[in-house]
């Protein structure tokens, strides 16, 4: 089994994932096919996002407070990609495991979203506009 891996760029297809994901085009995560989480609340531990499991690390923007239905997009320099809001990704007790005890107690409610992305782009490490675009 791999963990995760960085990458500069990722490729996003409309309802079907990350390509290259374990779980691109799995039909049991079609309404969970890309997660995003928030940095700062990993702030509290010396660790990488990485160990978080999400497909993507935002910053300066709290994810969690998104309700489902909203649709928002990431644009890094390639254009804009639509993302649906459909349910809170929760974290599990193996994040006091990867992260330290007590990580997955302090991260409820902070773990990220669940989300279907609505169209094929690509997004890349460094700076990136979040627009709400509807709900």
């Amino acid at each position: 089994m791999h963990g995760p891996v960085s990458r500069d760029v990722v490729e996003v297809r409309a309802r079907l994932g990350v390509v290259g994901d374990r779980y691109f085009n799995h039909p049991a995560h079609r309404n969970a096919a890309v997660t995003l989480i928030a940095a700062e609340p990993l702030a509290a531990w010396p660790v990488d996002p990485l160990v978080a499991r999400r497909n993507v690390v935002v910053r300066g923007f709290d994810v969690d407070a998104l309700p489902r239905g909203t649709v928002f997009s990431l644009d890094s320099g390639d254009g804009p990609v639509r993302f649906e809001v459909h349910r809170p990704a929760n974290p599990c007790a193996w994040m006091d495991r990867v992260i330290a005890p007590g990580a997955f107690k302090a991260l409820c409610g902070k773990g990220g979203i669940r989300t279907v992305p609505l169209d094929d782009g690509v997004l890349r490490v460094g700076g990136a506009e979040l627009a709400i675009v509807g709900a």
